[in-house]
């Protein structure tokens, strides 16, 4: 029998009898392969990498930590390629069953009818119906799979006679045989080449190369699982729809969603925080090795911030880490959680503002913010967390092919879009945290603010949270604090005397004062408020720190003027959350954030 391959000697017969729980039997013991691994990698990092940094120091403890680390390496690697051969043979066995359970339907009605299915895949049926003239029944015959008779009883029919009422069904048959018979032949070659490819490497070393090729395997793995796997994500889901379908799926279909996707896993809202970070470290490895095999400005600088933040996850330091998310679209993707947000009963999470993206200056300034922030709330509160979002594409002082000053941070899509993103996180927290009613904090720096404010802005609010912090605020979408969905008392404004940034000009006053093309906001980080002097309008809305916006004003340092003795300087803008620069800031967004509002020492709105 033709199967369209010409050198194929897979059969019906063979397709038939083909046991795919074999295969299925071969992907758990790949299976197994990949959890040894991963509990090995895991045992190393946690108990012998760890004991030897607490304990010993020293040019020797250093070299036992490298190496260790480089055993880690292996195993995750091992864990990561035995994890995605047993996807794909499950795959594999998956799409085969499909072809059997085809072809077993055209068996079981050609039997019912009381055709017979040869060897070649021909089918033949008997006679039936009646000659034009009466008398005998037409004479049965065989049709092959190509929908064409081979013969007719005895001769070929002549065109004037009436065909065999069984004629139609059988060749119907016929072609689904061949059809069953070619879709597993090509599922067979496809398979084949996959698993060919998820070869390692000769010796100990797990380069960046070799996880270039890594990432390259799990994309080619997630493309051929996508009817086995991905149309189970409910990525579509509400948090809390995600979070039922995790705990309900088994502990096989886990480990196959997180070999295959972690990228998806890992940044699904609803999944819990261990699983998540599980998930976002596998793709840490793999992001790596694909922008390794770049040769770009931008993939260069976001690897050196993806280095950065696998440099921070592997010294293990206090609070501990919890990769929540990471992701190449866009400006770059990266949610780190210092403490665990599931089990603490302060979890506040920060967004950043302008200039933000994924490099090395991200991944040491922005996730200080947040290491600060949690080791400060956990002074007041041991149960505490607090998380850096990247979660949008925050807007670029160089973007745009180069223009000075992007267009983006003068609009709010960038906000509304990242707002949008940010309500779905927040939501997620809240159903995955353990606590009854944790206390929970938004908190947004500059344009990160207007993105809290987006979100905010919804009806009921942030899900789940119960105080709001801006600082370093351009405006933030509403014009009272009462529109944040919180209550104003529940609305906390922090703005530095000299911060360029909170004296932001609205767009009313820019218009009226000035038609030069680089008005607005990166015109009030040169000017500051010299264009509308005692408004209360932003370029957002109304100055957050006002009496008329209604927010409880907390107190700062002025920070260092914008022209000084030293020359030009916005730093008052980025101290807020500084405990040496400003101890008083960081203080008070670390009591909000702890629940322990009542002690922030207050002043004056503007």
């Amino acid at each position: 029998m033709s199967t369209g391959t010409g050198t194929s000697p897979f059969t019906w017969a063979r397709l038939e009898g083909l046991r795919c729980a074999e295969l299925e039997d071969a992907a758990d013991g790949w299976g197994r392969a990949s959890n040894r691994a991963g509990e090995a990698r895991h045992r190393i990092e946690r108990q012998l990498v760890a004991g030897l940094r607490e304990t010993q120091s020293g040019e020797a403890a250093d070299a036992a930590v490298a190496r260790l680390k480089r055993l880690v390496g292996n195993f995750q690697y091992i864990h990561t390629e035995c994890g995605l051969v047993r996807t794909t043979l499950n795959s594999f066995a998956y799409e085969l069953a499909g072809a059997q359970r085809d072809l077993r339907a055209a068996l079981v009605e050609s039997a019912a009818l009381g055709f017979t299915v040869r060897p070649d895949g021909s089918v033949s049926y008997p006679a039936a119906g009646e000659q034009p003239a009466g008398g005998a029944p037409l004479p049965g015959g065989t049709v092959a799979g190509n929908g064409f008779p081979e013969r007719f009883g005895l001769g070929e029919a002549p065109a004037f006679a009436a065909p065999n009422p069984h004629a139609a069904p059988a060749r119907d048959i016929a072609d689904r045989v061949v059809r069953a018979v070619r879709l597993a032949v090509a599922i067979d070659e496809r398979y084949t080449a996959i698993l060919r490819r998820l070869r390692a490497p000769e010796g100990l070393a797990v380069p960046d190369t070799v996880w270039t090729d890594a990432a390259g395997d799990a994309e080619t793995v997630r493309d051929a699982a996508y009817g086995y796997l991905e149309r189970g994500i409910p990525e579509d889901g509400s948090p809390a729809e995600r979070k039922a379908w995790w705990e309900h799926l088994t502990r096989e279909q886990r480990e196959e969603y997180l070999a295959v996707y972690p990228d998806r896993i890992g940044n699904l809202d609803g999944i819990p925080a261990l699983v998540r970070d599980s998930a976002n470290r596998d793709n840490l490895r793999l992001l790596i090795g694909e922008l390794a095999g770049r040769d770009d400005e931008t993939a260069r600088t976001r690897l050196a911030g993806l280095r950065e933040i696998e440099r921070q996850l592997d010294e293990g330091g206090q609070p501990p880490m919890y990769l929540l998310g990471i992701g190449n679209e866009g400006n770059g993707r990266a949610i780190v959680s210092f403490g665990d947000p599931d089990t603490a009963r302060n979890v506040s999470a920060y967004v950043p503002g302008l200039g933000t993206s994924l490099d090395e200056e991200f991944a040491k300034s922005d996730l200080k913010r947040a290491r600060d922030l949690a080791i400060g709330t956990q002074g007041h509160d041991h149960s505490s967390a607090a998380i850096t979002w990247l979660g949008y594409d925050a807007p670029q002082i160089l973007e745009d092919g180069g223009v000075l000053g992007s267009l983006a941070v003068m609009g709010d899509s960038r906000a509304e879009k990242g707002g949008a993103a940010y309500r779905e996180f927040m939501s997620g927290l809240s159903v995955t945290n353990e606590n009854d009613d944790p206390h929970m904090t938004a908190i947004g720096h500059s344009y990160g603010s207007r993105t809290v404010g987006a979100a905010a802005g919804h009806v009921g609010g942030i899900p789940g949270v119960d105080d709001i912090v801006l600082v370093g605020s351009p405006g933030v979408g509403v014009d009272r604090a009462e529109d944040l969905g919180v209550g104003k008392e529940h609305v906390f404004v922090g703005a530095a005397e000299h911060d360029p940034v909170t004296r932001t000009p609205s767009k009313r006053s820019v218009a009226a004062a000035a038609a030069a093309s680089f008005a607005g906001p990166v015109a009030s980080y040169i000017a500051g408020d010299l264009a509308d002097r005692g408004d209360d309008d932003l370029w957002f809305g109304r100055d957050p720190a006002s009496r008329a916006f209604g927010a409880r004003r907390f107190h700062v340092a002025d920070g260092p003027r914008l022209v000084g003795a030293d020359g030009f300087s916005v730093s008052a803008h980025s101290q807020y959350f500084d405990p040496e620069r400003d101890s008083v800031s960081a203080d008070s967004i670390a009591l909000i954030a702890a629940g322990r509002a009542d002690k922030v020492r207050m002043e004056e709105p503007r």
